[in-house]
């Protein structure tokens, strides 16, 4: 089983020490918000524990800046649910109802009488920009957008049933993965400040690109069994598999490879980092600001990995919610008729109880 496959990160792993108080400030959250229900559907989220995943990734957070983090990690997985149902093959629906989202990125916060995503955004957002360098918020406003906009991609691609290419794959799954934004919530909580010519070099920009890469490669072999039994195709194993012609274990052994070769990378493009900012004639802080930042990415990739090797919503995914059937116990997006563009398209199924 795929979760059995361990990958090797070479990089330290830490553990906040404020991850008791995250997880009751973070419950009281979904909850305020209407994320998440009462019963089995507060069961099922408690067990993925999401407060972990920041405190592993964000070992350096405390208080409202980790609380920023494990709020957007929670909306992250509790949105992407709701498009593994009858939703999820609907792609013109995906895309008006994440306009709506997107709208929230560049127009006004969500209202009062918003749906319960909506809201929790709105708030996510508000207080993303609270106090940020306009730089920040800018680089972090196209980043959410990315994640929103390749939802509709992601639907496009499971009406297909079939996987595309590698680069195709690579541009979707990087956008509907959202790791970008965990890795800038990083940033603005360890209260970094890298200058732009440093941000935009070569090295940390690739740095970036593998960070991104290697989370959700990892995760798309631990979450395989769950995705493949819904229809989803944006999974480097299962683009492996139909590119080219390989076996189950022939494609898990290429996606640990993929990672492998990421990680070597990374680590020689961290040795070149200090040599940049000598180069751009960066200050001592500046300096250790980047250098931090570096840190950090390696941080998140091997936080990533230890909470998902342990978390529930993996390891019994199909326990839990049949694997042919919404993969939520609450549908917490509009229904049809309040999707502004008015796309037509089926309504998602709530599971029953039984």
């Amino acid at each position: 089983m795929p979760q059995d496959i361990t990958f090797d990160l070479p990089f330290p792993l830490a553990l906040s020490p404020d991850l008791p108080g995250a997880r009751q400030r973070n419950l009281a959250w979904v909850r305020r918000f209407g994320l998440v229900g009462a019963g089995r559907s507060l069961q099922w989220y408690t067990s993925w524990d999401m407060p972990r995943l920041a405190a592993h990734g964000m070992p350096y957070a405390r208080g409202a800046a980790l609380d920023l983090c494990t709020d957007a990690m929670a909306f992250f997985f509790v949105f992407d649910d709701q498009f593994d149902g009858p939703l999820g093959r609907d792609p013109a629906r995906v895309a008006a109802v994440c306009q709506d989202l997107i709208d929230i990125i560049h127009r006004a916060p969500a209202g009062p009488g918003a749906d319960a995503c909506s809201r929790a955004f709105s708030d996510i957002w508000t207080r993303c920009r609270h106090g940020a360098h306009p730089g920040w918020v800018a680089r972090s406003a196209h980043e959410w957008e990315y994640y929103f906009a390749t939802q509709a991609h992601e639907s496009i691609g499971r009406t297909r049933g079939t996987p595309g290419d590698l680069e195709t794959y690579l541009q979707v799954r990087r956008g509907i993965a959202g790791t970008a934004v965990p890795l800038s919530l990083g940033e603005r909580a360890a209260g970094l400040g890298v200058p732009a010519a440093a941000f935009h070099s070569p090295q940390l920009r690739l740095m970036r690109d593998i960070a991104v890469d290697v989370s959700m490669m990892c995760n798309d072999v631990y979450s395989l069994e769950k995705e493949e039994a819904r229809g989803d195709v944006d999974n480097l194993v299962l683009v492996i598999e139909h590119a080219d012609g390989a076996t189950r274990e022939e494609a898990l052994a290429a996606a640990r490879e993929e990672v492998a070769h990421r990680t070597r990378r990374f680590a020689e493009l961290a040795a070149e980092v200090p040599g940049v900012c000598a180069q751009l004639g960066l200050t001592a802080r500046e300096t250790a600001d980047v250098r931090a930042y570096a840190d950090g990415m390696a941080s998140w990739m091997s936080g990533y990995h230890a909470w998902q090797t342990r978390t529930r919503r993996y390891t019994a995914a199909l326990d839990v919610l049949p694997g042919t059937g919404p993969g939520y116990f609450d549908e917490i997006l509009p229904p049809r008729s309040r999707v502004s563009t008015g796309h037509p398209a089926c309504a998602a199924e709530r599971f029953a109880d039984s």
